[in-house]
């Protein structure tokens, strides 16, 4: 009897927006990842994002675990993004906190 070896890739695929999604799923890479470095199991991440696969996600720590620092490259990328995003936001979106303020005295009265 004799085991073939074979390459596989990683299940990460880049979507339009160049997000990375593992698998088939639409779960960001960054996810999986953070819930890793926090101490979450690959079982206990498929529980909380049930179109994972089990073997997706071994395989995407697998690659983290081999390729640390163009993943974490990859995060602070995106990490950037988000705050940008988030600051446009800010720039462009009216204080909320008068109408919430408002909407919590009407609420109590």
């Amino acid at each position: 009897m004799s085991f073939v070896l074979e390459r596989e890739t990683p299940p990460l695929r880049e979507d339009e927006t160049g997000a990375i999604r593992v698998g088939n799923s639409r779960v960001l890479l960054e996810v999986v990842i953070r819930a890793f470095q926090d101490g979450a199991s690959p079982e206990s991440i498929v529980q909380r994002y049930s179109t994972l696969s089990l073997s997706d996600v071994y395989s995407t720590i697998g690659y983290y675990l081999r390729h640390q620092n163009a993943v974490k490259s990859y995060l602070n990328h995106r990490e950037q993004l988000a705050e940008s995003v988030q600051q446009r936001l800010s720039s462009v979106q009216p204080d909320l906190s008068l109408i919430r303020s408002r909407l919590l005295a009407q609420q109590q009265s």
